[in-house]
């Protein structure tokens, strides 16, 4: 059997004169990039340099919207309304999409970041609010989420394609949720330990959580973060490892709906 996977990396996050992550090395093995907006991260000029970067890779470009806490790296949670959620992600795809078409581009996926992703993944009106402007921005537009979560749903219910999304980074909780960054256990920063845990997650559709339980999964896209100190080597190894195990690395447009 063979097995087929989206590779993707959160990125575009530097900030004026600060430089986060490794975006040109990232983006030569990943298959869809998620560019920071400006709210927790970015600013124009990085947008449209890590725009033109992906580009030029032919890798697939996602809208990364995050809540508007540019100190907090947007991983605080707000107490935001779903209009107001609605309004932040319909502005942030706008954003970025004027950047993708005046490179002669397109945008594939919008992805929620940090706060406002896990806090959509378990609330059905901030997934609906979230899943809503993105089908009103462009109902061809694929919408990412945690695995199984509200926002998955939510998009599926309006319309709108959906990729569940796993992570290989990160540890999870017995009802599918991810570990809170609170957490000493949250991260995996082991590499052989992450790529078996993609491993089964793609083959067997199951991970392992923090308490030995077993959770169902579907991972339609791996998530690897781009701000960590070993990113790079660890984007490096993934594809390669995933070959040996019989799973091929392929943007997902190609792998699920073409």
């Amino acid at each position: 059997m063979t097995y087929k996977v989206d590779l993707n990396c959160d990125m575009g996050e530097s900030f004026g004169p600060y430089t986060i992550g490794n975006d040109e090395e990232i983006l030569k093995t990943i298959t869809s990039a998620n560019i920071a907006c400006g709210f927790h991260a970015g600013d124009p000029t990085t947008m449209r340099k890590t725009v033109r970067m992906a580009l030029e890779r032919n890798v697939g470009i996602g809208v990364h919207p995050g809540l508007q806490d540019l100190s907090g790296f947007g991983r605080r949670e707000m107490a935001i309304t779903p209009i107001e959620a609605f309004d932040l992600v319909v502005y942030q795809i706008g954003a970025l999409s004027a950047f993708v078409q005046a490179e002669g581009g397109r945008v594939q996926h919008v992805k929620p970041h940090g706060a406002l992703y896990n806090m959509a993944a378990i609330s059905r009106e901030l997934s609906e609010a979230i899943a809503e402007a993105v089908y009103k921005v462009n109902p061809e537009l694929l919408l990412f989420g945690l695995a199984g979560s509200e926002l998955v749903k939510a998009g599926e219910r309006i319309g709108l394609k959906v990729a569940n999304e796993v992570f290989a980074d990160r540890t999870y909780q017995s009802d599918g949720t991810l570990t809170s960054r609170k957490e000493s256990n949250a991260l995996i920063t082991d590499h052989e330990t992450a790529i078996r845990q993609i491993v089964r997650m793609v083959k067997e559709g199951k991970v392992t959580a923090t308490d030995g339980t077993d959770v169902t999964i579907q991972a339609d896209t791996i998530c690897i973060h781009g701000d960590g100190k070993t990113a790079l080597e660890f984007a490096k190894v993934i594809p390669g490892a995933l070959r040996n195990e019989g799973i091929e690395v392929q943007r997902i447009e190609s792998n699920k709906y073409n």
